[in-house]
């Protein structure tokens, strides 16, 4: 089976992860049709930002999807998509995850996932975490996402920020079933 993915980008602080993440899924030769991009409502201006440039559509060979649009492919079990990774993963959006309510594609799309039993990987970048954050966590854990904190690592000996981003970025691929990206420790 084809790995279809949706790469959701919220308005949380960490932009350059989602960038590194698409330009690795380009690397990669995901095609167009196998991966599809939706932004929360801040996100595109957060990403403009931090990153110094606007979002462009066609700047990747995936499509982009209003977050009202839910006639997009992924919006259904039956669109045939078995994973998404929401990065960065805003506390807005991950309380709304934990809670059930599905209030824009990227929250609808990520129910889908939990019900289909699909991989949804939520990256939150946010620090420090209150006692909500945590359980809101535990909850989405419980129902089978996986958390993969933006927290980079240092074993590679990072030289950029991009190289310390790749740290996470890397590790989101390999859970999203593309492989091993980057460093291995003990290699």
């Amino acid at each position: 089976m084809e790995n279809k993915i949706v790469v959701a980008v919220t308005g949380a602080s960490g932009a350059l992860y989602a960038k590194r993440l698409l330009q690795k899924l380009e690397g990669l030769a995901v095609p167009q049709g196998q991966c599809s991009v939706v932004f929360s409502g801040n996100a595109k201006d957060i990403w403009a930002y931090e990153l110094n440039e606007e979002f462009q559509e066609g700047s990747f060979p995936y499509r982009v999807f209003d977050r009202r649009d839910f006639k997009a492919p992924f919006a259904s079990g039956s669109g045939g998509y078995r994973t998404m990774v929401v990065i960065p993963c805003s506390m807005g959006t991950m309380g709304r995850l934990a809670t059930g309510v599905s209030d824009d594609l990227i929250t609808r799309a990520a129910d889908v996932m939990l019900k289909e039993r699909g991989r949804l990987i939520l990256v939150p970048r946010e620090t420090p975490y209150n006692l909500i954050h945590l359980r809101n966590m535990t909850t989405l854990t419980e129902a089978g996402a996986v958390i993969v904190p933006a927290t980079p690592s240092f074993y590679s000996q990072p030289q950029t920020i991009e190289q310390l981003v790749d740290t996470v970025v890397d590790r989101v691929l390999e859970l999203a079933g593309f492989g091993h990206q980057g460093f291995s420790w003990g290699s």
